[in-house]
């Protein structure tokens, strides 16, 4: 993803070489450039623009003032050869503040500075998508919702696994292996080669047994410790 920006500067020298700096840039993307901020208004309004590279004395409007009344929301990188309006500038939340002549390590250090900012205001921007809570499987010649809370326990037969919900059976042409590859594993686990459980309908244990409602299922000696760890880890009231 390349960061679009603009160049707003009345100095043809100085608007050639930031064009350049650019172009090194492989993160960067020049959109456009404008002599003073009254001309950059169209680029503004037709582009979604990340980093503004603007110059303080400028015909028409100067670049203080056009942070003052603007309400873009790009990074702004001043590029100036006035040092002394840097605390306004700074004040009004530019990003970053270049004096000519600008070095390049100084300009790419600049850009950095935009993309670490332009990746943070993504992340939050940007909506997680909700958890799943269902999958789908064919069962008797249909493709079936099944949620995950519903699902209490399924169980291996051959190439075929049951899959108990709390409606029904369901026999599916799957293995138990393939399943459990598919399933959240915090919210199922294996405690047999031939059963899978949802943590969540456990509803006590008894020796090698795990009580489902009104079901039991096996836990196999191998997986035994393993079970049990996973399953009591930090719910455990002890004396």
């Amino acid at each position: 993803m390349k960061l679009k920006c603009i160049i707003i500067d009345d100095e043809p020298i100085a608007r050639k070489l930031i064009e350049e700096f650019i172009g090194d840039i492989d993160f960067l993307e020049l959109v456009g450039q404008a002599e003073n901020p009254a001309k950059a208004i169209s680029l503004l309004s037709n582009n979604v623009i990340d980093i503004i590279f603007l110059d303080i004395n400028m015909p028409t409007i100067n670049g203080i003032n056009f942070l003052k009344s603007s309400k873009n929301t790009a990074s702004i990188i001043m590029t100036t050869a006035y040092a002394e309006y840097a605390v306004e500038a700074f004040s009004l939340e530019v990003l970053d503040y270049l004096v000519k002549p600008i070095p390049f390590d100084r300009f790419l250090k600049a850009c950095n500075k935009a993309r670490e900012v332009y990746e943070t205001k993504k992340q939050i921007v940007q909506p997680r998508a909700p958890a799943a809570d269902h999958f789908f499987i064919k069962c008797d010649n249909q493709i079936q919702k099944v949620f995950y809370d519903d699902l209490s326990y399924a169980e291996s037969m051959l190439n075929y696994v049951i899959l108990y919900t709390t409606a029904r059976k369901m026999i599916v042409y799957i293995t138990l292996k393939s399943l459990e590859e598919q399933l959240p594993e915090n919210l199922f686990i294996k405690v047999h080669k031939s059963f899978i459980v949802n943590r969540d309908k456990i509803k006590s244990i008894e020796g090698n047994m795990i009580n489902i409602g009104s079901e039991k299922v096996t836990i196999s000696q191998n997986l035994r410790e393993k079970v049990l760890s996973e399953i009591l880890k930090d719910k455990m009231i002890k004396r």
